[in-house]
């Protein structure tokens, strides 16, 4: 269940922090009543960027085939990587 707190909780940075490392869930923050900002662990957002280069790759390979790439073998992938990486 997701993490919802007002802004003025912001002053009690400790607790977030702890909060944020112990839940590992971002947690939002509103302004207003309204979604304003995002707080979260560095390894949680480390995470986050991992998983998103992943899906970006995974994007523009599928656009690429869109546009007409040749898509190849799994086996010659995988020949093709093993000599570029260990000759």
């Amino acid at each position: 269940m997701p993490v919802i707190m007002p802004i003025k909780e912001l002053r009690n940075t400790s607790e977030i922090s702890d909060m944020a490392h112990k839940t590992q869930e971002p947690i939002f923050i509103t302004k207003n009543g309204y979604s304003d900002l995002v707080v979260m662990s560095s390894e949680l957002y480390d995470k986050f960027v991992k998983t998103n280069r992943i899906d970006q790759a995974i994007y523009e390979s599928e656009k690429e085939l869109e546009e007409g790439a040749v898509s190849i073998d799994l086996n010659e992938a995988f020949e093709k990587l093993n000599r570029k990486y260990y000759g």
